[in-house]
């Protein structure tokens, strides 16, 4: 399965240890044309569009990334299309406004785990 990750320098340089492609993003418009080079909506900078066999299955993206692109990720993850979108906390924790998976499960389903 194919994955890649978007965010801070220091987290694409691990993700890489462990063999993942990431791509570093620190503005908006960095965050902006990554995104959109992954999932083949565009290419704003340079890089081109990779074909719907070559996306990554699973697009891993900080939660400060998201926060950058804002309704794109909404948008993205209505539709049914690869890849699938993951946040993680960036290098300083989780943002204030995001909750945790576990919180996110015990909302959804009411269970505490």
């Amino acid at each position: 399965m194919k994955y890649c990750f978007i965010g801070e320098r220091e987290l694409v340089l691990a993700f890489a240890l462990v063999g993942v492609n990431g791509i570093i993003a620190n503005t908006p418009e960095e965050a902006r044309d990554a995104f959109f080079r992954v999932t083949g909506r565009g290419n704003m900078l340079a890089g081109g569009t990779p074909s719907v066999e070559e996306r990554p299955r699973i697009l891993i993206l900080t939660e400060d990334v998201s926060s950058m692109l804002g309704e794109e990720v909404s948008n993205w993850q209505m539709g049914t299309e690869y890849p699938l979108i993951v946040e993680i906390p960036g290098l300083h924790g989780h943002l204030p406004d995001r909750k945790s998976l576990t919180e996110a499960i015990r909302d959804a389903i009411g269970i505490h785990v």
